[in-house]
């Protein structure tokens, strides 16, 4: 696999690598067929991201799309910041190996949540969670991987794409593939 000297040179040596404490926002995204996640921290200074950081787990292209997402999206506007797409990341990063393009989609992904986060907090000021969730019987309802909503139960998370069933016992959503319930330790799960 023949990676760009762009590539390389973001993965040896990421940009803006960490978190951000008091973030105005977090985005967080994963793939669970290759192992891939993606956090984004933002802080939003008169509508524009004036810092932005993130956390990834995975291989060299998924660190070096955050590095590079990281760069494009510092300094633009919350509205230029959403329009940063996957084509845009790879075009950037001067191309991606095919079995690498999902990468350009995390990143732009986890960017574009972080704002949705951020906008998300503004709008409901009361609520300073930080997380964007459905309710289920009155409580938080949120994928247990990337955290992102679920209203009722879907057999798949729209964000992160697990397969996702509920426990017999406590009701608490967990990934289809879980031999217990991380909540109450049941063993017997919905399918």
């Amino acid at each position: 696999m023949i990676y760009s000297e762009k590539v390389m040179d973001h993965f040896q040596n990421p940009r803006n690598v960490g978190t951000i404490e008091d973030a105005d926002g977090v985005g967080k995204v994963g793939n669970p067929v290759c192992g891939d996640m993606m956090e984004f921290y933002i802080k939003v200074k008169d509508n524009r991201i004036d810092d932005v950081k993130f956390k990834t787990f995975g291989c060299g292209a998924a660190i070096a799309v955050s590095s590079m997402v990281s760069e494009m999206a510092k300094g633009k506007t919350l509205e230029e910041a959403m329009t940063i797409t996957n084509d845009d990341v790879a075009e950037e990063l001067d191309g991606l190996p095919k079995n690498k393009l999902h990468c350009s989609n995390l990143g732009a992904d986890a960017l574009h949540k972080a704002i949705e986060n951020y906008r998300e907090k503004e709008q409901a000021p009361e609520r300073k969670t930080g997380k964007k969730a459905g309710k289920k019987g009155g409580e938080e309802c949120s994928c247990p991987y990337c955290e992102g909503p679920l209203e009722g139960l879907e057999e798949v998370c729209a964000s992160c794409h697990v397969e996702l069933v509920r426990c017999d016992e406590c009701g608490k959503v967990l990934g289809k593939d879980a031999d217990k319930c991380p909540q109450c330790g049941a063993t017997k799960v919905r399918i």
